[in-house]
């Protein structure tokens, strides 16, 4: 996971692809959300945010 990171980091900073980097920072956030609200043990904190 964190070689995939680094690739993409040095990637980013190559090609000048600074865009991307938010994008797969929501991505990760929410692909996250989801896997906690999928457990059902925290559903009630986070569903203020939802």
């Amino acid at each position: 996971m964190w070689s995939l990171l680094k690739e993409f980091w040095a990637f980013a900073r190559r090609e000048k692809k600074w865009w991307l980097v938010p994008l797969v920072l929501i991505l990760l956030a929410v692909g996250a959300v989801l896997v906690f609200t999928s457990s059902g043990g925290i559903v009630w904190a986070l569903y203020p945010f939802m």
